[in-house]
Formats: structure tokens, sequence, C-alpha cells
């Protein structure tokens, strides 16, 4: 018997899944489906495959409904397309909420995946201990030195790309950031603006790329904005959520909702990840249930907006900036999740002097998607190689993207292509570009 998670998702989007008129829109949006022309590997059959679970007429521990459901990222794009609105991401994660509870052992990479996301990303003090090992043997060099040598060739290929992830990781450009600490110089008229705001920092964000919160405070501090980060705040739960243990995600959830309360009126919640801001705009929907907080989780969503959505409220100050060519790539969690739009270009629209050439196929999914990388290669690489063979017909030198699975996941698949191509966040080249342009006052590193 179907356990009730994937019953009532099914239930609260009853209306909308008789109103499919089966148009296929959704099938030619979804990146799967256009790699390996299966029914099954669309949003269509994927939802046939649930509604089977949840009425009983098929096992939540099929191999059928567990591929397909597998295989899916979660890129959302569906959701933008589909005529009778279904929301098919809350869908999926009711889905893999079955997988997650069957019996039914999945393998030896998702045996690890679940041992990591209980002892590990539920517990922050081990998680930044992992992070730090991981930063300590990038900046050693090694992937780069491993990856460069002939031993690498005798490596499984998912080991060979774990490591052009991590050594994707690493700062590209050179911005305000070393061996000081930059700080927004006053603004005119010697007054500053107040706007609070609270900067959600992410575990992947705080941990490989620290870089980007930096720069993200800096830019937001010279825009006006007081940037406030909680010391109590975890891991968003977005990986927990998209692997099925929505029970662990709902922990984080609860834990965040708790670090981001506001003596007086609550400021915006800033994030510079789409799939983090994603995960946190949902909270009002994963513990709805949730009677102690429900209300409170609903207010919390509310406030969660992305870096370039914030500097859209504001006077954003422009700066020359590189003569590299430039393209953009979406995350699909900030362009499907968020909603953000043309926010980031706006924010890249501040850098004037910026040679930017726009990337086709940007609003779909570069097949990162959280790890999916690791648990789905094969698939996940053909995605990668169609984002890739785009972004070289672009002629750009650089990336920018808005989400560091997407960094990270871009940055690999050039990497072990040979691609002369540097990836970054959006908002570290208009950091750069205040730099360059003297808005910072530099002053000594606090210790």
């Amino acid at each position: 018997m179907a356990s009730s998670q994937l019953t009532t998702a099914l239930a609260d989007e009853e209306d909308k899944l008789l109103a499919c008129i089966h148009c296929g829109l959704c099938l030619e949006a979804c990146p799967t489906y256009t790699i390996t022309g299966d029914e099954n590997d669309g949003p269509r059959g994927r939802l046939y495959l649930m509604r089977a679970v949840g009425e009983g007429r098929l096992a939540n521990d099929s191999r059928s409904f567990e591929r397909h459901i597998d295989r899916c990222l979660g890129c959302r794009a569906c959701e933008q397309v589909c005529p009778a609105g279904v929301e098919y991401g809350h869908l999926l994660e009711a889905a893999r909420g079955e997988l997650f509870t069957a019996a039914k052992t999945r393998g030896f990479s998702y045996s690890v995946l679940r041992l990591l996301l209980k002892h590990v990303w539920l517990q922050p003090a081990r998680l930044r201990f992992v992070f730090a090992m991981s930063r300590l043997f990038r900046d050693a060099g090694l992937p780069r030195i491993l990856l460069k040598s002939g031993a690498a060739k005798l490596l499984p290929r998912r080991i060979q790309f774990s490591l052009a992830l991590l050594e994707s990781s690493a700062a590209k450009l050179s911005g305000a950031s070393g061996s000081v600490k930059a700080r927004p110089a006053a603004l005119e008229g010697g007054h500053r603006q107040t706007d609070p705001i609270m900067l959600f920092t992410g575990c992947v964000g705080e941990g490989l790329f620290a870089r980007v919160n930096r720069a993200t405070t800096r830019v937001l501090e010279v825009n006006g904005c007081r940037v406030e980060a909680p010391s109590e705040q975890v891991c968003c739960g977005a990986l927990h959520a998209h692997a099925g243990d929505l029970d662990g995600a709902r922990r984080l959830a609860r834990r965040n909702i708790a670090a981001f309360k506001s003596a007086g009126e609550d400021p915006p919640i800033i994030t510079n990840a789409g799939g983090c801001g994603a995960m946190l705009a949902s909270y009002g929907h994963l513990l709805l249930d949730d009677p102690s907080c429900a209300d409170e989780a609903q207010a919390f969503s509310s406030r969660v907006r992305d870096v370039s959505q914030q500097l859209e409220t504001v006077g954003l100050k422009s700066a020359a900036g590189k003569t590299a060519k430039v393209t953009y790539d979406s995350s699909c969690h900030l362009l499907y999740g968020q909603h953000a739009g043309e926010a980031p270009l706006e924010m890249l629209g501040a850098i004037s002097q910026l040679d930017f050439t726009r990337l086709e196929g940007s609003e779909r999914c570069c097949g990162g998607a959280g790890i999916y990388n690791i648990l789905e290669p094969e698939l996940s690489r053909e995605v990668l190689n169609e984002k890739l063979a785009n972004v070289e017909r672009t002629g750009a030198k650089i990336l920018a993207t808005g989400n560091p699975g997407c960094q990270m996941q871009i940055g690999a698949g050039a990497l072990l292509a040979g691609m002369d191509l540097t990836v970054c966040h959006p908002v570290e080249l208009l950091d750069e570009a205040y730099a360059r342009a003297g808005m910072y006052e530099l002053v000594k590193s606090e210790k």
C-alpha cells in the first residue's frame, strides 16, 4: 500500500491533472525525453507512473517507477509550459519520497547518499569538516595534478568527473578578495543607506564558494543594503528533498526558519544559489501540514529572493567591466523555482563595456541537478554535451551562472573537454568591476 505523501500530493493536484490536454509541450521542454525518446522519461509518463503508485496499481518499489523517477533532472522546465499549471516539482519530491521509504536496496551510490544525508548533512560540524578537507585537497592543486597525469585515465569516469567538479569550484577571477577585506566606500553625501537584508550563505556556498558570498555582501552593501548572515543557519535541505528524504529536509527547514527570525520587521532573505533559493521558497509547501510552524514557513518563503532580484529593487550602480566575451546560462531553479527571469541579466547589464552574447538554450538544464551528475552520469553527460556545444558556438571565454552546482557542472565539462572557459557567478563579475572602479576601500583583514 502506498504511503500517504504521494497520494496526498496527487490529490492536491487532481484538478490540474484532470485538466491535462496531452498537448505534449512538456515533452519538448524535458531534457531527458528529448534524449531518450521514451515517454516514461518525460513528465507525462512519470505522472502516469506516480498515479499508478498512488492508486495502488503499481508497487512503490517497482523497477520501472524507480528507473524513470530517478532519471528525472527535476529542472521543472515542464511547469513553465504546462497549460494546466501542474506543479510537477512537488509531485516529483513526493514520488522520490516513496522510493526513499521503499525497502528495496537501490545500489551502492544511493546507499552512500543516504548515509551522507543522514550522518553528515544533518550535522553542521561534520559537514564543515568535510568541506574543509575538500578545500584543502582542492587548494593544494591535487585535483588538477591528478587530472593532468596519465594516472587519471586509469580512474573510473565518475571519479574523474568528481575531481573535475572540485577543481571547477576554485576561484577563477581576481575580484576584490585576497588577503584584504573590502569595505564599500561611503555613498553620496557621506550617508549610507541601511536597508537590512539577511544573507543565506548555503552549505556548498560557504564550503566551496565563500568568495561568492563575500562578493555578494560587498555588492549589496555598495548598493545600500546592510547585510547580516545568521550564524545558526544550516543547509537548505535541497539535497534531502531531491533524494526523497522529506523528513530530513523538514528538520533543516525548521532550523533555518528559527535562525532567520527577526526581532523587528522581517527583512528579505537573499540567496546567490538558484537551487538553495528555490528550496527556501518552497518551505511553505514543505511544512504545510505542520501546524506548529506552517504559518512561519509560509512567511519565511515569502521573504526569499535572489541577489539579482534584490538588486532590481535598488538603484544598481554601474561600473566598467571585462573585455573578454561573456555569456550567461540560467540556473533551472533560479528561472523556474524563483522566477528570476531577466534579473540576472540586468545585474550583468550594470557592467558597462561588457562584451556580452546570448547563449542558445540558456533556459535548458546543464545536467548537474544536485548530484544527478554522479548518480546518473550517462544521461547527465549527454545533457551537458549539448550545453557545452552551445557555449562553444558563442565564442565566449567567460560564462556566468547563478548556482554553484551549475558552475561546477559546466566548469567540469569544459575542463575535461579542453575548452578555454572560465565559469563564475554573475555577482563575481559585478564585484570585480566595482573593485576596478575603486568603489571599495581596502583595509586589513580583521583577525
